[in-house]
């Protein structure tokens, strides 16, 4: 049941010389004046001229709204229209008696900037760093956007209309974004409204789930010739930068990722075994490097002059994990290689397995892919050695005929 409320307030307002200088609201005219007159008594007493004393009393009318049904809380709202008031009974009591009500409020109370925030102190923080760094980017993106509307605010065409403003942005390095960032920063939004829907049951509904993702070019495989892949180890042995020459041949003959490789510290090395644990990855599980050959040798030199006072094996002079940008950019034109980033070590890593004749699940096992969708962009280079092995059985069964 809904019923309607008219309130007049009285507000009083205490001037000297014409400025304000105090002012309460009151149900009722009669006790406003009396307070009036009791605060220029006092003013009086304490050296104020009367003549510069002034007041004034002002009447406001609204209109309280309140819905009361069975077994439901009463919901109140405060409106300075009686037709505002109205309508908002009636679409509440409709919203109640059909179960809507409840989370429209919520989402109207809650701003997409009270999301973020709850979601960086409960979820993200114990997301794995290598997620929790990416999201956070993309969440604080968001938060700066439309962090100011209220959950209740938000359509997939906002969203939608965001998205579009993304994919024209530039990265900090002046790039456009590619469709897969442009992605993985709806992606991110996504699981936060997710998470309220679910779980804090603040929306019944992700906008977000409701927004075309962009569509993204196949993966990329770009690796080293081996007259490429010499030329750089050349260029990075003969780099000043010592961390550079290690990290590249850790990356081609392991296929980890940057992230990972920086976090490397030597505690997680055992050189008599030839094996590096990584215990940060990008899906949040531990896995061991096998170190063989050259890398095995190279790291070995180096434990030798590694730095005392850090026990990361990538570390700058401040003793932070910071990948050598400027020396790889310089190797690069040494070794006249294009069109090839430090991602790319990794692309050849998986390439050179598939071409020695591993399996799609045995290079997702290296590489630290739980399924094989990313490691199919590999299979024409396995379909190569098949090729080559079908060849030679044809060859032995039929070849006399």
């Amino acid at each position: 049941m809904a019923t309607i409320r008219k309130r007049t307030r009285y507000r009083a307002t205490l001037k000297i010389g014409g400025s304000p200088i105090a002012t309460r609201t009151f149900a009722q005219e009669d006790t406003a004046r009396s307070w009036l007159r009791g605060e220029k008594r006092r003013l009086v007493r304490e050296g104020q001229p009367p003549a510069t004393l002034d007041s004034d009393v002002g009447q406001s009318t609204s209109y309280q709204a309140i819905v009361r049904l069975r077994r439901h809380p009463a919901q109140y709202a405060t409106f300075n229209r009686l037709t505002d008031a109205k309508k908002w009974a009636g679409q509440t009591e409709a919203a109640i008696r059909e179960g809507r009500h409840f989370r429209f409020a919520e989402a109207k109370r809650h701003s997409v900037g009270d999301l973020i925030d709850r979601y960086r102190g409960e979820i993200l923080e114990r997301r794995p760093l290598a997620k929790r760094e990416d999201q956070e980017r993309h969440l604080a993106w968001w938060q700066k956007r439309i962090g100011s509307y209220s959950l209740a605010d938000v359509t997939p065409a906002l969203i939608s209309e965001h998205r579009e403003f993304l994919s024209r942005g530039r990265t900090h390095q002046s790039e456009r974004r590619s469709p897969a960032t442009c992605n993985r920063y709806l992606t991110s939004l996504s699981h936060a409204f997710s998470i309220a829907r679910r779980e804090w049951e603040w929306i019944d509904r992700n906008p977000v789930a409701q927004v075309r993702k962009l569509p993204e070019p196949r993966g990329r495989v770009r690796f080293l010739s081996d007259e490429e892949r010499e030329r750089l180890l050349e260029s990075c042995r003969e780099s000043s930068d010592l961390r550079l020459f290690l990290v590249v041949v850790l990356a081609i003959s392991t296929g980890a990722r940057k992230g990972e490789l920086l976090r490397l510290r030597w505690p997680d090395i055992d050189l008599r075994r030839g094996v590096a644990v990584l215990h940060q990855t990008k899906n949040d599980e531990r896995r061991a490097l096998p170190l063989t050959g050259l890398a095995l040798d190279v790291l070995s030199e180096r434990f030798k002059i590694r730095r005392l006072d850090t026990d990361l094996v990538f570390a700058n002079s401040d003793g932070k994990p910071t990948f050598p940008r400027k020396a790889w950019a310089e190797a690069l034109r040494a070794a006249q290689i294009e069109d090839f980033r430090f991602h790319d070590c990794r692309h050849s890593a998986a390439s050179y397995l598939a071409m020695s004749g591993a399996t799609l699940a045995e290079i997702a096992e290296v590489l630290g892919h739980k399924t094989l969708a990313m490691v199919k962009r590999y299979s024409h280079l396995t379909d190569q050695h098949t090729s080559k092995v079908v060849a030679r059985m044809n060859e032995k069964i039929f070849g006399g005929f």
